[in-house]
């Protein structure tokens, strides 16, 4: 007969068809383990669904976000040799702290983020890790609908061919980015589970290799000293007059060193290049939920899947940072975009790639959700077993949350650097470390075996990466170079 997790023997009672339970295990009790059978760790009869084809999918979705459209800004502050090392270093260390949290929840049966800090630290580790992946996935969907809220705007004014717009409501971005998450984003965050959300991650990421492709093509069609659309347009609006010269401007002569690329380059705004990357391979709190619902799920077919999906990411970042600075040099701004709109607001390919980066993080934003939904009910909602009124209430009140921060944030460089500095290290570096340390009994691994103290660096690396970070923005900002606080 099936086991029936904690937190569900009441509705087991009340209501037995396997349907129902379906839907009464479905946020509270979906990850937690079986308390009475230790060696033999039963879920939800949930699990077992999702081929590894599509768990990679998932995940690749929930790794590739906007962070994409920043890394050619990152690349020109860092130099070429300097990123790649970089975007080396933080994948492989993200691939081993995968390692970590998958080895940590096959020890002990568990596969939510939240009770792992629970069984490493009790009540505090708990909060500390539902904590941590609030503030990282509010962060991520926020820099999603802050893009929303500047492209969409730009992407209905080059399709109506408005050249000086007078304040019409359909090209405000702050009305547009609730329509689309009253429209779109809420009601795929009412889906019961992360599974069911498998079809809009492949056709969100094959919309993210279409802005690829975009970008490889685009290098080779602008030429170095680009024509500026509209010379005397206002840099920080991004709008365009096609009563400009349509000639353009020349924004730089012939031979000039700007046109070189460099492949060393260190700057003030290299303090965000680190933040950025750690922010673009992300994909932790959703590690364990797809790995809940992999059909026939071990640890070693995980670790495949995150192996492939970041490897896969890996390629995608340094195609379009390498290609996307190489376009633009020096004049390659903090959101890629943008840059492509200096020479032709009206290109029929970027208003494509627009529109496809649109559709790509519109349709990522609930499943970075679904994480957040299940943090909060795993602290405040421990207990409780499924009910529509509180499922629906978390959505609409996080939504609502994001929708203000994007309002009123200044920049996107100013999210994925703080969020990327703070939430990040302990998600990617410190926490899975030091639970793999507290999970893993003495028995298996002393305290001073190889592994636990690898472990051991490797959050004490968290920890300086975090201050390090920190440290540079607050530098960066006070001295008044810092692009968060120009908004360019």
């Amino acid at each position: 007969c099936r086991e029936l997790v904690p937190n569900s023997t009441e509705n087991a009672s009340t209501d037995r068809t396997p349907a129902n339970a379906e839907v009464n295990q479905a946020e509270s009790s979906e990850f937690m383990p079986n308390a009475d059978d230790k060696k033999t760790p039963r879920f939800t009869d949930f699990e077992g669904k999702t081929s590894f084809g599509m768990s990679v999918f998932n995940l690749g979705n929930a790794i590739m976000g906007s962070g994409i459209l920043g890394l050619a800004y990152a690349m020109a502050n860092t130099g070429i040799v300097l990123f790649i090392i970089l975007l080396t270093a933080v994948a492989g260390l993200s691939l081993y702290s995968i390692h970590l949290l998958l080895k940590s929840s096959g020890v002990v049966g568990i596969r939510a983020y939240e009770q792992l800090g629970f069984r490493a630290f009790g009540t505090p580790g708990k909060m500390a890790a539902g904590i941590a992946i609030t503030l990282q996935n509010i962060g991520a969907m926020s820099s999603y609908l802050y893009i929303v809220k500047y492209e969409f705007p730009l992407v209905i004014q080059a399709f109506l061919k408005v050249d000086n717009p007078s304040g019409e409501w359909y090209l405000n971005g702050n009305y547009l980015v609730v329509i689309v998450s009253c429209s779109v984003i809420l009601p795929l965050a009412l889906m019961k589970q992360l599974g069911y959300l498998g079809y809009t991650s492949g056709f969100s990421l094959s919309c993210m290799v279409f802005f690829l492709i975009a970008v490889i093509y685009k290098k080779f069609q602008v030429k170095c000293p680009f024509d500026d659309y509209a010379h005397n347009r206002t840099v920080l609006g991004f709008n365009t007059s096609v009563e400009a010269d349509p000639g353009g401007v020349k924004i730089t002569p012939e031979g000039d060193p700007a046109c070189t690329p460099h492949l060393f380059n260190l700057n003030s705004q290299a303090a965000y290049t680190v933040p950025i990357l750690a922010f673009a391979f992300v994909c932790h709190p959703e590690v364990l939920p797809i790995y809940t619902e992999l059909r026939n799920p071990t640890k070693t077919k995980m670790q495949h899947i995150s192996n492939i999906s970041i490897g896969v990411m890996y390629i995608m970042y340094l195609l379009a940072a390498l290609f996307g600075y190489l376009t633009f040099i020096d004049k390659v701004e903090a959101e890629l975009l943008h840059t492509y709109s200096r020479i032709d607001p009206y290109d029929t390919l970027i208003l494509c790639v627009r529109l496809a980066v649109l559709t790509a993080v519109t349709l990522t934003v609930p499943i970075v959700l679904f994480p957040v939904r299940r943090a909060i009910q795993q602290l405040f909602f421990p207990n409780k077993t499924f009910w529509w009124p509180r499922h629906i209430a978390i959505a609409v009140t996080l939504l609502t949350l994001i929708n203000l921060l994007v309002i009123f944030a200044p920049n996107i460089l100013g999210i994925f650097g703080v969020i990327g500095a703070t939430s990040a290290p302990c998600l990617i570096f410190i926490f899975p470390a030091v639970f793999y340390i507290r999970i893993v009994p003495e028995e298996e691994e002393p305290m001073r075996s190889a592994p636990k103290i690898l472990a051991a660096c490797f959050a004490f690396l968290g920890v300086l990466f975090m201050v390090m970070s920190i440290s540079f923005i607050i530098i960066d900002w006070t001295s008044g170079t810092s692009k968060g606080s120009s908004g360019h």
